[in-house]
C-alpha cells in the first residue's frame, strides 16, 4: 500500500477517498463495499491505519423494510445511539460491556439511523503505535475485566486455535514484543501477533486510537478534527470476489441468526475475528431451518 510523502495512505492504487453519497445507501447494502478499504486515524500527531476485513450492518427503526432487532436504535433516538441519527460518513463510538470504545460508520440517509460495526482488520501504517495502544489497554484493564479485554468483544477462540494454544509458544509468529511493559518482566507475556492488533471491535478501536466518548461523531469524510483526532475513510474502487457473508457474531436471539446475514468477511484473511453465537441464537436458528 503506497504513501504519501508526509506518511499518509495514498489514494490511488484502488483506493481513494469515501464520500457521503458512498455511505449513504443501507447498511446493508454499504457494508460489503468497505472491506479492503481503510480507515486511518490521527490521535495527537500520530496515525494509525487498518485495512478492514471484516464488518457488521445494523439498521435502525424504519431503516429498510426489516426491523433490526439487534440494532443499538430498534427503539428509536435516544442520547447514546444520538450519532446513528445524524449525517453518514460520521464514526459512531459507542462503550460496549462498559469496557470496550467500539467503532461504526454511520449510514443511511440522515434522521433514519443506521451503522456499520468496524469487527476486524490488518494494521498497514503506525503498527508500533498500535502495539503500543493494544498493550496498555491490556496491562490497564480492571480486576475481572480481564476476559472481555484479552479478545475482541464476543469472540472466542477459534477451533484451530484453543484456549491453551496461547500458552502453547512463549514466541508466537509474527509477535510484536513492545520494548517495556508496566509489567515488568512480563512483557513476554504481551507479545501481539500482527493478525491480532485489530482482530476484534475493542481491538481496533483501541488500535487506531478512538475513544467514546470524546470521539464520538468523528466525521470520516471531511476529516473535521475532534478531541485531538482526525479519521479518513478510503475505499476500494469496487466489490471484493472474496466477500462472504453470515450471522452477525454475539448477537443474541433472532438478531443473530441466519436470518440477518449482515456480518461481511474477506475469506481467508487471517484478521478476521472468529464467530460466536449470541444469547439464544442457536436455538432461533435451528428453529427457523
Amino acid at each position: 500500500m503506497s504513501m504519501t510523502s508526509d506518511g499518509h495512505v495514498e489514494a490511488g492504487s484502488g483506493l481513494r477517498p469515501a464520500s457521503r453519497a458512498d455511505v449513504a445507501g443501507l447498511p446493508v447494502e454499504v457494508a460489503p463495499r468497505l472491506l479492503g478499504g481503510v480507515l486511518e486515524v490521527t490521535v495527537d500527531g500520530e496515525t494509525v491505519a487498518v485495512r478492514l476485513s471484516e464488518v457488521e450492518a445494523y439498521h435502525g427503526r424504519g431503516t429498510g423494510p426489516v426491523p433490526d432487532p439487534g440494532s443499538h436504535a430498534r427503539m428509536g433516538p435516544t442520547a447514546r445511539n444520538a450519532t446513528m441519527w445524524g449525517e453518514p460518513g460520521h464514526l459512531y463510538v459507542y462503550l460496549s460491556h462498559g469496557i470496550h470504545s467500539c467503532v461504526n460508520v454511520v449510514c443511511g440517509p440522515e434522521g433514519t439511523a443506521g451503522g456499520i460495526l468496524l469487527r476486524a482488520g490488518e494494521i498497514v501504517r503506525g503498527r508500533d503505535v498500535a502495539v503500543r495502544r493494544r498493550t496498555a489497554a491490556r496491562v490497564s484493564v480492571p480486576a475481572g475485566a480481564a476476559s472481555h479485554a484479552s479478545s475482541p468483544v464476543g469472540a472466542v477462540s477459534p477451533p484451530s486455535s484453543p484456549a491453551g494454544a496461547a500458552s502453547r509458544a512463549s514466541s508466537p509468529a509474527g509477535a510484536v514484543y513492545p520494548p517495556s511493559s508496566p509489567a515488568g518482566a512480563a512483557s513476554r507475556a504481551f507479545a501481539l501477533p500482527h493478525r491480532d492488533l485489530a482482530r476484534g471491535p475493542g481491538r481496533l478501536s483501541q488500535a487506531v486510537g478512538l475513544r467514546h466518548p470524546v470521539h464520538d461523531g468523528i466525521d470520516a469524510i471531511t476529516s473535521e478534527p475532534r478531541a485531538g483526532a482526525v479519521a479518513r475513510l478510503l475505499l476500494p474502487d469496487g466489490l471484493l470476489p472474496q466477500t462472504v457473508s453470515g450471522p452477525r457474531v454475539g448477537v443474541a436471539g433472532v438478531a443473530g441468526t441466519a436470518a440477518f446475514p449482515w456480518r461481511f468477511w474477506i475469506d481467508g484473511d487471517p484478521t478476521v475475528s472468529p464467530f460466536r453465537w449470541g444469547r439464544g441464537a442457536r436455538e432461533a436458528d435451528i428453529r427457523d431451518t
